[in-house]
């Protein structure tokens, strides 16, 4: 229940935040007066009433993601094309509104406010959001198969930064002496799958060798409602600009020669 509470919460102070900026947008301009040619109130209901649409820009660029990293470029990039979207709309309905267009300092100042303001926000809640998510109980405990090179890294890179899915077993088919990777304690080998899964209430499973084990994994995460994840390391793929994309509504795993920066924005 924390995943959809903390989500709520983060989808309420993003508004909230929206309202603030904008607000504070208006003082800064108009000065520390209640304007009679841009009435606060009237611009305040344009920018409560533009703040649902600029939220549902987030969401559909998966800015609330679960795996979402809040501090990447491409992050910043998304969270800025929303607050032009803010603009842009908090414009239009003022002047279906009203009939009046106001001051473009003003409509620049909220843009840059709203922009820097909520990825700042983002990059503090998604901190939070990680550390109330591993914490006590982990919500999402994953469970990590096979024990390779790329695994190792995996497993450090999950604990470093914190992510939301805490690896909380390790299972290899083979079988390893040690027992414990990075704090991950090593429970055996693939045998006790379904014991592991009971045990630790797993919610995803990484694969991340034996690939002839595939479709015994996919049937015990099919059967338990458990999210299945696979490494392209486990078919071969090692180049690590790998991608997932759409092929005509099919997902195809994508490995493609280095390109111009302008492909970075049409992925």
């Amino acid at each position: 229940m924390r995943r959809p509470l903390l989500l709520f919460l983060w989808l309420a102070t993003d508004y909230l935040l929206f309202l603030g900026v904008y607000a504070f947008a208006y003082f800064q301009r108009v000065g520390w007066i209640l304007s009679s040619d841009l009435p606060f109130r009237n611009f305040m209901t344009a920018v409560a009433l533009s703040g649902v649409p600029w939220l549902a820009g987030l969401v559909i660029t998966r800015t609330f993601s679960l795996t979402r990293r809040q501090r990447t470029p491409r992050n910043a990039a998304y969270i800025g094309c929303a607050a032009i979207l803010g603009v842009a709309l908090v414009t239009t309905v003022y002047f279906f509104l009203f009939q009046r267009v106001f001051s473009r300092e003003l409509l620049l100042t909220a843009f840059v406010l709203s922009a820097f303001a909520t990825w700042a926000w983002h990059m503090v809640f998604g901190l939070l959001m990680r550390m109330t998510l591993r914490s006590g109980l982990p919500s999402f405990p994953t469970l990590i198969v096979g024990v390779t090179r790329e695994s190792r890294h995996l497993i450090d890179l999950l604990q470093k930064r914190q992510s939301v899915l805490k690896p909380v077993a390790i299972l290899d088919a083979s079988g390893i002496k040690e027992r414990e990777i990075a704090g991950v304690p090593v429970k055996g080998k693939l045998d006790k799958l379904e014991e592991i899964l009971r045990e630790f209430r797993i919610t995803h499973i990484i694969q991340c060798s034996d690939l002839e084990q595939s479709i015994n994994l996919l049937s015990a995460c099919r059967a338990r409602g458990i999210t299945y994840m696979l490494l392209p390391s486990v078919m071969g793929i090692v180049e690590r600009d790998e991608r997932v994309e759409s092929l005509e509504g099919k997902a195809v795993t994508v490995v493609s020669p280095e390109s111009g920066w302008w492909n970075w924005f049409f992925r």
